[in-house]
C-alpha cells in the first residue's frame, strides 16, 4: 500500500506544471493584468480606469503607446475610462454590468481611439493578450 501511494505522490509531483511561457513577452498571471492602448494621434494625460469598483491612475501615455499592467480584482471588457487631451477631459461611460461575466485571469488590452476628428467620442476595444 505504501508503494502504491508513493507512486501516486510522484506521479501528481510530476504532472504539475509551470504557468509560465519563457517563449512570451507577456508575463504570466494568476490575476486579471489589464494596460492602455493610445490608438489615437493624440497624447493622453491623467488616464483613470474603473473596472467595476476600483479607480486606477494610469501614466500619460504618447500617440500609439502603451501602458504598464495594472493588477485588478473584478474587470469586465469595457470599463469607465477618463482622460485628458490637451486639457480638455474625455468619458468611456458604461451604463453598467448587468449581464456580463467579469474577465478570466489574465493579460487584456483596453485599446483607447477617439472616434471623431475634433475627439469629442472615445471608444475602447478589449484585446486579450
Amino acid at each position: 500500500m505504501k508503494k502504491i501511494f508513493f507512486v501516486f505522490v510522484i506521479g501528481v509531483l510530476f504532472s504539475c506544471s509551470n504557468d509560465t511561457n519563457e517563449d512570451s513577452p507577456i508575463p504570466q498571471t494568476s490575476s486579471v493584468q489589464i494596460r492602455i492602448q493610445n490608438a489615437s494621434p493624440y497624447k493622453f494625460e491623467n488616464i483613470i480606469v474603473n473596472t467595476y469598483d476600483k479607480a486606477t491612475n494610469f501614466e500619460n501615455l504618447n500617440s500609439n503607446q502603451k501602458s504598464t499592467f495594472k493588477t485588478f480584482d473584478v474587470a469586465y471588457g469595457y470599463a469607465f475610462v477618463q482622460l485628458q487631451i490637451s486639457g480638455k477631459t474625455y468619458t468611456y461611460q458604461p451604463i453598467d454590468y448587468v449581464g456580463e461575466t467579469p474577465l478570466v485571469n489574465g493579460n487584456y488590452t483596453y485599446k483607447i481611439t477617439v472616434t471623431s476628428n475634433s475627439y469629442q467620442e472615445l471608444s475602447l476595444e478589449l484585446i486579450k493578450d
